[in-house]
């Protein structure tokens, strides 16, 4: 992205190779199952939170605006009990329990698996770590400090 603030002309080049590489990570994660429980999707339940750089923030906008913008706060997920008192529940889960750009979820929401999740082949910690500096490179060719993530909710409230 320019320092303008508009998109520069690598932006699509760099969105087709972060794509490519969500494949090659889904690939290596392919068997692992996910039981649709949205626990990992409430960040204050798990205690985690997918942290996110500038690249993946523009593949996020750019899906949120082919959707026709951010859900509204009445067709966000609700709390899963009464009492949730600070679920922070991720903006992009809709009130169905669905990633509302499930296809554009950035690489912390591809590799994290909860303790439902059924596994498939193990994926090692060095496999996990190439991914990331993947990311983080091509967060750097986007833009200065892009590979410096943030956390989703903060980036993306």
């Amino acid at each position: 992205m320019a320092a303008t603030g508009t998109p520069s002309p690598d932006d699509d080049a760099l969105l087709r190779a972060l794509a490519e590489l969500y494949r090659d990570a889904d690939a290596r994660f392919a068997g692992w199952s996910c039981p649709a429980s949205t626990a990992c999707c409430r960040f204050g339940v798990t205690g985690r939170e997918p942290y996110v750089t500038s690249i993946e923030l523009l593949a996020l906008r750019r899906a949120l605006a082919r959707r026709g913008g951010p859900l509204s706060p009445r067709r966000r997920a609700l709390a899963l009990a009464p009492s949730a008192r600070d679920e922070r529940t991720c903006s992009l889960l809709d009130r169905d329990g669905r990633c509302a750009v499930y296809a554009d979820r950035p690489l912390g929401c591809r590799t994290f698996h909860c303790g439902d999740a059924t596994p498939g082949a193990p994926v090692g910690r060095a496999e996990l770590a190439e991914l990331v500096r993947r990311v983080q490179a091509l967060a750097e060719r986007h833009q200065a400090d892009g590979a410096r993530a943030r956390p989703l909710s903060r980036a993306l409230p």
